[in-house]
């Protein structure tokens, strides 16, 4: 067999680059809104880094023609992974420092119901009888450290229930870009606010609701229609 001798000869493995171009199926204008810059973080040589995300705070949420609903998810928590992202779409020798392409990992992610304990409809508590369980399938997009721009591709189903499950409604489907942009509907708009140094963030997100198989449903949510949420978040990317 044939030897090879090293002499203190070090190889350096150039990650590959992996790249995101995708397009959400809302449309959304963007608009230029920030708090702070540079979140904390700490970037390794392979391009590898974990993210984690939590809710915080109050926000809110609105659908078709009803006032907002005053919504606290304080508790809900998810994690993930992310890359840096292609500068150009092709050219692996030249890579955004800044921007990171992130996918959760939706078997960790965690919102709370809606339920008398985390929301308010005109000042009053949601009836004890009525519960929205949020089921996540897709959380994934894009942020940029430098500038605490955050793009997320969220889809998730909105199972709705009364009396305990007597009543179990077809769940809604929710698919939006949660921004720390501006979201723009036909009918809604909302305005989020960009990482600070902290990770702290304000995500925003329109989504056009369609019908289900169920007439009271349509009916008493005027399906379809609009939908906005309104959440408070802290973001933390890590390298690993």
């Amino acid at each position: 067999m044939a030897s090879t001798r090293l002499n203190s000869l070090t190889t350096y493995i150039s990650p590959r680059i992996y790249s995101s171009n995708h397009k959400s199926p809302n449309q959304i204008k963007l608009v230029s809104n920030s708090l702070s810059s540079k979140p904390n973080t700490t970037q390794l040589s392979s391009n590898l880094y974990t993210v984690s995300f939590k809710t915080i705070g109050t926000g809110k949420l609105s659908i078709s023609r009803y006032p907002d609903f005053e919504y606290s998810p304080r508790g809900g928590s998810g994690s993930g992974t992310a890359r840096c992202v292609d500068v150009d779409g092709g050219d692996e020798k030249r890579t955004s420092n800044s921007e990171l392409s992130v996918s959760f990992d939706v078997d960790t992610i965690y919102i709370p119901s809606l339920t008398n304990q985390t929301t308010k409809f005109l000042g009053l508590p949601l009836p004890p009888f009525l519960k929205i369980d949020i089921a996540p399938e897709i959380f994934q997009g894009t942020i940029d450290q430098e500038s605490g721009k955050v793009e997320l591709e969220f889809t998730a189903k909105f199972c709705f229930t009364a009396g305990g499950g007597i009543y179990r409604a077809p769940p809604l489907l929710v698919k939006t870009v949660l921004t720390t942009e501006e979201s723009i509907g036909e009918k809604k708009r909302g305005r989020g606010e960009r990482m600070d140094g902290e990770g702290k963030c304000r995500l925003v997100g329109v989504a056009r609701v369609e019908t289900v198989d169920d007439l009271f449903m349509n009916t008493f949510l005027s399906l379809p229609s609009e939908c906005l949420a309104d959440l408070q978040a802290v973001i933390s990317v890590v390298g690993s």
